[in-house]
């Protein structure tokens, strides 16, 4: 996984600034450097190109509504991602009214023997994040494809970083048993 350098960092917080200020341009640099990345993770969210895109658009207009009120320019990568996460959990809530599985406590969970020789290919691994329980792979998502921290994506969901903690590992037991068939 690499990490985001603090020259990122940095870009980011004066391309927030800007934004703020009403430069034009910083808010089209804004997209440009981050629509992907957003598009992504709506994607991985959702499960479908045009949903996704929906959600995105949807998600700069809160984005260019509330820059202004962005007061830690440094933490723009998870505020946006914050941003986007509520658009896609008020559509979500709006189409869905059933209850999802509770969170599973870490003492609950039996360990999982490492596999040395363990292989995988990246359709099977992007297969196999798609059949995740929406908790766990939103929770996979941010932590690993957009390198958001414990304490950021437990701020983002609201959630304590203990349930951080629960849900990455029920998440790679969950897509470690479908990627090698094994049971849990």
């Amino acid at each position: 996984m690499s990490t985001h350098s603090s020259a990122d960092i940095r870009a980011d917080e004066l391309l927030a600034i800007r934004c703020q200020l009403g430069e034009r341009d910083a808010f089209n640099e804004l997209i440009t450097r981050w629509h992907e990345p957003i598009w992504r993770y709506l994607r991985r969210l959702t499960g479908s190109d045009d949903a996704a895109a929906d959600l995105a658009q949807d998600t700069w207009l809160k984005v260019m509504r509330g820059i202004a009120a962005l007061r830690d320019h440094a933490s723009l990568r998870p505020w946006l991602f914050g941003i986007a996460r509520r658009v896609a959990m008020d559509r979500l809530r709006r189409q869905y009214t059933r209850a999802e599985d509770g969170d599973v406590e870490l003492d609950e969970l039996p360990a999982v023997a490492q596999d040395a020789d363990f292989e995988f290919d990246l359709a099977a691994l992007e297969s196999g994040l798609d059949e995740l329980p929406l908790r766990e792979r939103e929770t996979l998502t941010l932590f690993y494809l957009r390198e958001l921290t414990i304490e950021q994506i437990s701020a983002l969901l609201e959630i304590p970083t203990g349930t951080v903690k629960s849900r990455l590992f029920r998440a790679r037991r969950l897509l470690r048993t479908q990627l090698t068939g094994a049971r849990p």
